[in-house]
């Protein structure tokens, strides 16, 4: 397969250690340029992930159902892929540039269903099956699918004149079958083409679809096998994945990928529960899991993680949000032999942008890691446009082959996010250290202006989170007719605590400067997050808004 790399050379401008050029203000990634396939070869992402794994295939299970053990072997999985796409092709009638909206909790099929699609070249749109009807009306309108795969308890949230697949049916039982039609000669797929139209959470506005082509996860992939083929394979075998994230998430999605051509294992929960995900862990001898930073924090204080046997967990990979000192170093006091590796990524970049590699990086904590190969960045100031050095913040902007072709429907969207160059504005403040390290601050949207100050909710979140009573915390600004906006704490006490208001106010003022201090508190049974671990901020400030100010 004929190769080359995404981004030239850096320039003998661009500083060994930050990768910050100081001629074009751009920070080059500091990992090894992973080489990717000609871009103008016929490829799909399905293809691509597949061709990379070993042969002959390997031995270990490819996909497990953690509820019931349920296994696909890795030829099973690539038997099941080319006869479901077969199936597809000629019983259900899909075809190159389809859109497939799938709306299904986590099971084995999922993962089936989008190689099979995206090796048709049929665009894959999965939505979050908790989602209610209307907010699923605006995905289809936004997606314009010719046809839906669901379960029967997903169904009925559907358009009636959409015609739907049920996962959990005789007939796509039936396209799984080895009877079905010996398959054609698979479509030619441009890498150019579109792969996916991922939601994005909707955590500041309306939810918008982001399109995703092949080459954007190709690049991706091309990215973690190079890192992989750069180490040693660990001793103990293949790496097994325990799946806490939803596979209708960016994250999820590109997941099913990456573990698919690493040749891993990968362990499925239908629905996230702390117990159950400590039980699979003991069961399938898990050695990774992919999470958020509420659910670090979980197995940093719970009582619970004592009664398992975890000893085969060697990495968590937090993602979502930054992850603070105060908890990493408290993870690691309590479980020092797992490593903890920190993320950053959005939908619109098909996930991954940047993250720690090995327990030296993992060490810097607060930091979501150098950028991944083949990226460039930028930190550009929001008020002058001037793109800035190491050490200053403002708007991280990203340039490379994992960014998207645009939002779905959405041309203004589109053009206030990507400029001409290619460049995506990721409204998330950020700086770069000496070292090209990136520091997610906080969503520019989100941030709290007290008087002439911007207050960061997450670092007061941070704070919050090390506090031993407090199991769970979100900072939102609150309207005061002289401040313009304060911070108010929404907290989730651990079972048995009586912490108060005040002590809660306190135990931040003497943490922060003044002008960051909560200066007000309500305490709830819990937190909402989307499907990914963010904390929707939006349903907090809205539900603030309707309660009169002496009841709070």
């Amino acid at each position: 397969m004929a190769v080359e790399t995404s981004l030239p050379p850096p320039s003998p401008s661009v500083d060994p250690r930050s990768g910050f050029c100081h001629e074009t203000k751009t920070f080059h990634s500091l990992r090894s340029a992973a080489p990717l396939p000609d871009e103008n070869l016929p490829l799909s992402a399905a293809a691509y992930a597949l061709s990379l794994i070993p042969s002959p295939l390997p031995s270990n299970s490819a996909l497990i159902d953690a509820a019931t053990g349920a296994a696909i072997s890795y030829p099973e999985l690539v038997s099941r892929v080319h006869t479901l796409a077969a199936s597809l092709r000629s019983r259900a009638g899909l075809s190159k540039g389809d859109v497939a909206f799938v709306l299904s909790p986590t099971r084995l099929d999922v993962p089936l269903l989008y190689f099979a699609l995206l090796s048709l070249g049929v665009v894959v749109s999965p939505a979050n099956p908790l989602s209610t009807a209307g907010e699923i009306s605006h995905q289809i309108r936004l997606s314009n699918p010719s046809v839906a795969f669901a379960t029967a308890a997903t169904a009925d949230k559907l358009p009636r004149d959409l015609p739907i697949i049920l996962l959990d049916s005789p007939r796509f039982r039936s396209f799984l079958s080895p009877a079905a039609p010996a398959a054609a000669p698979p479509p030619e797929v441009s890498q150019s083409d579109t792969a996916a139209i991922l939601y994005s959470s909707g955590t500041t506005g309306r939810v918008k679809g982001v399109v995703l082509t092949h080459r954007n996860f190709v690049a991706l992939i091309a990215g973690y096998h190079a890192a992989k083929e750069a180490v040693e394979a660990p001793p103990d075998g293949p790496a097994v994945a325990l799946f806490t994230i939803p596979l209708f998430h960016v994250f999820g999605f590109f997941m099913v990928l990456r573990t698919a051509a690493l040749a891993e294992t990968t362990v499925l929960m239908e629905r996230f529960d702390f117990g159950a995900m400590l039980r699979a862990v003991e069961r399938y001898r898990a050695t990774y899991i992919p999470m958020s930073p509420p659910l670090v924090v979980a197995m940093a204080k719970s009582d619970e993680v004592a009664h398992y046997d975890l000893s085969s967990l060697r990495l968590v990979a937090c993602g979502g949000g930054p992850l603070g000192r105060e908890v990493a170093e408290r993870f690691t006091a309590r479980f020092p032999n797992i490593e903890i590796i920190q993320g950053y990524g959005l939908t619109e970049s098909t996930g991954g942008v940047s993250g720690t590699a090995g327990p030296d990086e993992s060490r810097k904590y607060g930091s979501a890691g150098r950028i991944g190969a083949n990226l460039e960045a930028k930190i550009v100031d929001p008020a002058t446009g001037e793109a800035l050095p190491p050490e200053r913040q403002g708007e991280l902007w990203l340039r490379g082959p994992t960014i998207m072709k645009g939002y779905i429907g959405d041309a203004e969207a589109t053009a206030s996010t990507l400029d001409s160059e290619g460049w995506l504005k990721t409204g998330d403040l950020c700086y770069f250290d000496q070292d090209g390290f990136v520091f997610v601050v906080d969503r520019l949207k989100e941030l709290i202006k007290y008087k002439a100050y911007q207050v960061p909710p997450a670092e007061l979140e941070h704070v919050l989170h090390s506090h031993p009573e407090i199991a769970d915390a979100a900072v939102i600004p609150f309207p005061d007719e002289e401040a313009g906006q304060i911070p108010m704490a929404f907290i989730v006490r651990q079972p048995g605590s009586s912490v108060s208001e005040q002590q809660v106010m306190d135990f931040v003022a003497k943490q922060v400067a003044p002008y960051k201090k909560v200066r007000r508190v309500a305490f709830v049974s819990s937190i909402p997050k989307s499907a990914a671990g963010k904390i929707l901020r939006r349903e907090l400030i809205n539900h603030v808004s309707t309660i009169p100010a002496s009841k709070l």
